[in-house]
């Protein structure tokens, strides 16, 4: 570029030179006669005049391809049609972006329902005094976690006054206690140990879907805020119907091992009809609208770069992936609205 302004600036400085050099040769001295200079006669000053004017269209005309914009915005014209968005590794980690990669998934047809999560009945033990007496000693209080034969409480039998312990039946929370130093211990239930490694979610099916709910079949759950998912498989279905409601409940087996599924809660379940494979695929939360497009933020090795995409089938979780991404490659799933939000003040700024 600086090579076409340096020969541009020296073709009109020699036209303006030969327009000043025709102009003072035609143009008659002081006093002399026109008709004694030839040349005047056959370079008349409007030619001067239209050299001239070609000069000046010449050298105001930006070249054929060439930026009307200041050579000081070049690299700004330009990032700005790639679409690049550069971040430092600081601002990357403090924005929280996840990175993913492009691949083949399963698209799955659902079946959305609501359910409650409930204890595993078969994970929950009571525990009672084997021989009436007066409870002399606590050991344990509710919310404590226990291991199978740990002491809960004492006991001293009426009958031989001898004090034996009363111990835990499997490994797990105390979830009730019903016991208090010198209280008699009749035939009541003292405590409730349950293992909340696994739940169960009690789903209710309505009788038009009924047909489409199968023992085996997968249920993905979700608590209210979809914060915590998981995936579990029905294991029962109840045969009789609510006549409140007229529901009838599809039992599922869910694991709990983090415990983040609390018994009492009410949940999301959608069942899995069917599966569909799809040779390219990314994160629903992937997704961003901007403008008329269907955007994803791809990772380079110059940044985060908005493209373009056509999108086919999805599940809520997942989306197929029609154009605009190709598998193998790095794409931006949470927090990608930020990259959002970055090109959109971009964009404004070059729109000044």
């Amino acid at each position: 570029m600086q090579t076409l302004i340096r020969y541009r600036n020296t073709s009109w400085l020699h036209l303006i030179i030969l327009a000043i050099s025709l102009s003072w040769i035609t143009t008659p001295v002081y006093a002399e006669s026109a008709d004694s200079n030839p040349l005047y006669h056959l370079v008349p000053r409007w030619l001067t005049l239209l050299i001239l004017a070609v000069a000046l269209v010449w050298m105001i005309q930006p070249a054929h391809g060439e930026s009307p914009a200041p050579d000081g915005h070049e690299q700004e014209e330009v990032h700005s049609e790639e679409g690049h968005i550069p971040l430092t590794p600081e601002q990357i980690k403090h924005a929280g972006f996840a990175i993913d990669r492009v691949g083949p998934a399963s698209i799955r047809e659902t079946l959305p329902l609501y359910g409650q999560i409930v204890p595993n009945a078969e994970r929950e033990h009571t525990v009672s005094a084997r021989f009436p007496g007066v409870i002399r000693k606590v050991t344990k209080q509710v919310g404590d976690s226990v291991k199978q034969g740990e002491t809960l409480a004492t006991v001293e039998s009426n009958e031989s006054l001898k004090s034996y312990a009363v111990v835990a039946s499997l490994t797990g929370i105390v979830a009730e206690r019903n016991a208090n130093v010198g209280e008699q211990t009749g035939d009541r239930e003292m405590f409730v140990i349950g293992d909340y490694s696994t739940v169960w979610v009690d789903v209710a099916v309505f009788p038009g879907d009924l047909s489409k709910v199968r023992v085996g079949k997968g249920v993905l759950i979700a608590n209210n805020d979809a914060s915590v998912r998981g995936e579990g498989r029905i294991i029962a279905i109840s045969p009789t119907g609510s006549r409140a409601n007229q529901t009838t409940t599809a039992r599922v087996l869910l694991d709990n091992p983090a415990r983040q599924w609390v018994p009492g809660h009410f949940v999301s379940a959608e069942v899995v009809l069917s599966e569909t494979a799809v040779p390219i695929a990314i994160r629903e939360e992937a997704v961003q609208i901007m403008g008329d497009e269907t955007v994803v933020f791809v990772a380079s090795d110059e940044g985060f770069e908005a493209r373009s995409v056509t999108l086919g089938r999805g599940d809520g979780q997942l989306r197929e992936v029609l154009t605009g991404l190709e598998a193998g490659g790095e794409y931006v799933t949470a927090n990608s609205f930020i990259l959002k939000s970055e090109a959109g003040k971009e964009d404004a700024e070059h729109g000044h």
